[in-house]
């Protein structure tokens, strides 16, 4: 029962949204196609905007994965994270995490692919992404998209949040997962 209502919710959310939006601009007298045409020309002068800053994570995150650092960090850490039972399949998330979410979310499903999707390996990656975010791609995009460009502590506070996201995955998946 809950499900269907659920079901039922989800697909009438939106277009009750779009159509009381609509709605609500009719009766404010809002010229609503207008509005939305000069939204769109500013939603794609950002996009324009931020291309540079897209540009410049992807090669960043090309470079990273191709220079073989990642795997050399996951050498020098496999001891540590061996007493820790953190997997060093799983230090890729960890790294490319706070870079790229696709890049992790690709990460990940090779995780998942090579281990299978019940192996404490793919849980605690999927923890680890959903513990932490994006930090460079929110900086270079959002704050570039609005011209801010002394990030300095909120870099240092986006990768501290990533740093105790991770180590929360890792508490949590060490306490329900490991046996």
């Amino acid at each position: 029962m809950f499900h269907n209502i659920m079901n039922i919710i989800s697909l009438w959310a939106l277009p009750c949204i779009i159509l009381l939006i609509l709605t609500m601009g009719l009766v404010k007298k809002v010229p609503i196609y207008e509005t939305f045409t000069d939204g769109a020309k500013d939603g794609f002068k950002v996009a324009v905007n931020i291309i540079p800053y897209l540009v410049a994570i992807m090669v960043a995150i090309s470079m990273f994965r191709a220079s073989g650092i990642i795997d050399s960090i996951g050498s020098l850490c496999a001891p540590l994270l061996s007493r820790l039972n953190v997997p060093v399949d799983t230090i890729p998330v960890m790294i490319v995490r706070s870079l790229s979410g696709s890049a992790a979310l690709g990460v990940f499903s090779d995780i998942a692919n090579n281990f299978g999707p019940d192996s404490y390996a793919t849980k605690l990656a999927a923890v680890m992404v959903g513990s932490s975010e994006t930090t460079f791609y929110v900086l270079a995009v959002y704050f570039g998209a609005v011209g801010i460009s002394k990030v300095r502590y909120a870099l240092l506070v986006g990768l501290l949040a990533d740093f105790i996201g991770i180590v929360a995955a890792v508490s949590v998946c060490n306490f329900v997962f490991a046996g």
